[in-house]
């Protein structure tokens, strides 16, 4: 593993590949903490779905009667 990417797995750089996180893993004896990656995340959840509610339309404005005259 290069340092640029280890560097970046310690910044928590969503780019890194999930091979990497699990090579770090291992080596710090940490391999079986892999499964809770994938745990059920109540708050995560909540948060990105409040972030993909769309937000309300902005109210249209009334067209003005021009007045040429």
């Amino acid at each position: 593993m290069t340092r640029p990417t280890l560097r970046a797995i310690e910044r928590g750089d969503p780019g890194v590949t999930l091979g990497s996180y699990a090579n770090v893993l291992h080596c710090l004896g940490l391999e079986r903490d892999l499964a809770n990656v994938a745990r059920e995340d109540v708050l995560g959840r909540k948060l990105q779905d409040a972030e993909l509610t769309p937000a309300p339309a902005p109210a249209r404005r009334k067209a003005r009667a021009r007045d040429d005259g």
